[in-house]
């Protein structure tokens, strides 16, 4: 009996880890731009194309279901980078919010027409992490491994523009340029994610482990690592628990996240130092 869990559910775990690794770097980009729902509107987007080429007829495991999410996405983050200026007359989180909500209501619009459409959304929503299988955990690691190289060579105006962007555009770079590559390369990573993961497992492996590392770390690195490593431990909790307990993995792994994001916020709220110079979840 636990060698057939082990079995099934050993590459869900790796797919988890994968998911960590990408999204908890991503997350703390995301946090520091103050622009907390860009993810799960750009996951809702890719969710949206999908839905499209669903209605006409391709499976969601095609090459063609992943080319219309691509191209979805890509036209969400042109959208986004359009947005951003220097002098900010309304919220970019209020102009993720508008983005979200419609697509979220032309992908319910596009079900409707869809044989079996609200099977289609409630996939879209929570994924299927146990049908993935090893060579699709090797496909997913390649191409974040290449995002993640894309990155570490961009890090230098990508750091920037999200922790000062003031300075970027007092040094001369094009802000909305290099904001287009980032929401690019972030949509090639939530449009392969949603594919497995479903939205709302893929919002939760970019915010929550980053929100971890913010309420620890001082230092990027320090972020980054106790991110990881918290993404880590939640997914082993959340695998085990839908193991067990016989529950869906994406849903069980979403609440792990969060009954283990208030236990921690409330182990720091016991042992922060009396200065109070630390803010939780700021």
């Amino acid at each position: 009996m636990i060698a057939d869990l082990v079995a099934l559910l050993w590459a869900p775990f790796l797919m988890c880890l994968v998911l960590t690794g990408i999204h908890a770097y991503l997350g703390v980009h995301v946090l520091a731009r103050e622009i907390v729902f860009v993810d799960i509107a750009l996951a809702q987007i890719a969710a949206l194309g999908a839905t499209a080429a669903f209605l006409v007829g391709h499976e969601t495991d095609t090459w063609e279901s992943y080319a219309f999410g691509i191209t979805a996405t890509l036209a969400g983050a042109f959208v986004l980078a359009l947005t951003r200026s220097r002098r900010r007359h309304v919220s970019q989180e209020a102009v993720i919010g508008v983005v979200y909500a419609v697509s979220s209501a032309a992908a319910v619009l596009l079900a409707d027409r869809a044989p079996h459409g609200t099977e289609q959304v409630r996939t879209m929503l929570v994924g299927n992490l146990l049908a993935v299988r090893p060579p699709d955990v090797a496909k997913v690691a390649a191409l974040y491994a290449l995002i993640g190289l894309f990155h570490w060579l961009c890090r230098r105006p990508f750091f920037l523009i999200s922790i000062d962007p003031d300075a970027a555009y007092r040094d001369g770079w094009q802000v909305r340029l290099w904001d287009f590559l980032f929401y690019a390369s972030f949509g090639v990573v939530v449009t392969s994610s949603v594919r497995i993961a479903g939205v709302l497992l893929v919002f939760s492996y970019l915010i929550v482990p980053a929100l971890a590392g913010i309420l620890l770390g001082r230092t990027v690195a320090h972020k980054l690592l106790i991110g990881w490593a918290f993404g880590t431990l939640v997914s082993v909790i959340g695998v085990a628990a839908s193991a067990t307990l016989d529950l869906p993995t994406g849903a069980t792994v979403v609440c792990a996240f969060g009954l283990t994001l208030i236990a921690l916020w409330v182990v720091f709220q016991t042992i922060k130092p009396a200065s109070g110079r630390l803010t939780p979840l700021a």
